[in-house]
């Protein structure tokens, strides 16, 4: 069977593709000379698998759809303290290129703008690497996000250097406030080569899918960031990633995202899929006229906003069972399932609440379990040390031993791979 995924990607790519309003970024003659008929979109499950239609593989410099990938390179090398004490987290409702500045502390308002994009290059590093140094680290990380080796667009990188008189007056600036410890001209042309860096929209929703995927590259299975960190950069991208019409954005289509004046936008549904659109038309606050189009189709038809989340985990108990032996003894066998975070867990701690009279064994069931999070581990590892110390005994089917170790000195559930010795009680 084809999948119908391409085909509904071709559909709205023709219904959303007849809008030719806005205009090429003008202010860099390579990108004001770009095919303003340019189409394409991408979607990249966390497994690796790709959909895509129209001008999927066409190369465009990734321009600022680079500053969450640099950000994130950065925190994981410095850490997200060190950081903050360089570029702050705030909207700034204000355009990309915008002198912000916070008034006492002379930081950038977030990493997302101009200004907060070039403290992140420059963070990026040891103190003692040069520029070209510091642009090599930044272009291996992008292509670890991408999972294949990505270079420079040198006519756009020339182009763009002959007229960054406005990048070059905020590395300045940041200079003179201490907020960069390099030369000014050395910042503003290593960050102009990371923002021309060729990219696919094939590469940009596999970059999406990376952060979608908790820090792991779908294909090559390398972790590149940390979890951690990764919520950080999808929170910022949140707020100001589509600058100062972040809001609108998020109000309507509602996941986060990061465009460039090059036509891409880059959108992700963390634990699900990477996105991906290029059309090189801009509107006023430039962002693509058509990529937005295609992103709210996308949201509405599919219910990709993060505020529609699924409905509650009533599911997660699989199944919940009393069986007795051949000597009267009674085991509870409790089957849970999916993908468990609070709520699931407070679901099967409160079925497990008062069940367990004259009980003499609990068998907990993780194997149909996807996955458990942090909160859920305690939970569920908090609940098998509380049966344990009403002297029930506990039996865990854990292959993949998720739940933490007890601390020291508690008792250790017997630990099973199946329900082998249990399967040939009758059932209460």
């Amino acid at each position: 069977m084809r999948s119908p995924v391409p085909d509904y990607l071709q559909q709205i790519l023709d219904e959303c593709g007849g809008d030719t309003s806005g205009a090429t970024a003008d202010y860099i003659p390579e990108l004001a000379a770009a095919d303003p008929d340019l189409l394409g979109v991408c979607l990249s499950t966390i497994d690796g698998t790709r959909y895509e239609a129209g001008d999927a593989e066409v190369a465009v410099s990734i321009q600022s759809i680079s500053k969450p990938f640099a950000y994130a390179l950065a925190i994981a090398e410095h850490g997200l303290d060190h950081v903050l004490q360089r570029v702050g987290v705030e909207p700034s409702g204000e355009a990309f290129n915008e002198l912000s500045l916070e008034r006492d502390s002379g930081r950038p308002l977030n990493p997302m703008i101009n200004a907060g994009a070039l403290t992140t290059h420059a963070l990026i590093g040891p103190p003692d690497a040069d520029a070209e140094q510091r642009f090599e680290l930044v272009r291996q990380g992008l292509s670890a996000f991408a999972g294949r080796e990505l270079e420079v667009d040198e006519a756009v990188y020339s182009s763009e250097l002959d007229t960054a008189y406005r990048n070059i007056a905020i590395a300045n600036m940041l200079r003179s406030y201490g907020v960069i410890d390099h030369e000014p001209m050395d910042v503003v042309a290593g960050y102009t080569r990371q923002c021309s860096v060729l990219v696919t929209s094939r590469d940009l929703a596999a970059m999406a899918a990376t952060l979608a995927n908790g820090g792991v590259q779908p294909s090559t299975g390398e972790q590149v960031v940390e979890r951690s960190v990764v919520r950080q950069v999808l929170s910022v991208m949140m707020t100001c990633g589509m600058y100062d019409a972040a809001g609108d954005w998020m109000s309507t289509i509602g996941f986060p995202a990061k465009s460039g004046v090059s036509g891409g936008i880059l959108g992700v549904l963390p634990g699900q899929v990477g996105i991906a659109t290029l059309s090189p038309r801009l509107d006023d606050h430039g962002n693509s006229v058509r990529g937005v189009q295609l992103c709210s189709r996308m949201s509405s038809d599919m219910g990709m906003h993060i505020m529609e989340p699924p409905e509650p985990a009533r599911a997660v108990v699989r199944r919940d069972r009393v069986l007795r032996g051949p000597t009267g003894r009674r085991v509870r066998v409790l089957s849970l399932q999916g993908a468990i975070q609070f709520s699931g867990a407070e679901l099967a701690l409160h079925t497990l609440q008062d069940g367990l009279d004259g009980v003499d064994r609990l068998v907990l069931d993780l194997r149909r379990v996807a996955s458990l999070n942090d909160v859920a581990q305690r939970m569920l590892a908090e609940a098998v040390r509380r049966v344990q110390a009403d002297n029930i005994a506990v039996t865990v089917l854990d292959p993949e031993r998720r739940l933490p170790e007890p601390a020291a000195g508690q008792p250790v559930p017997e630990y099973a791979d199946d329900l082998t010795g249990y399967a040939d009680h009758a059932r209460e």
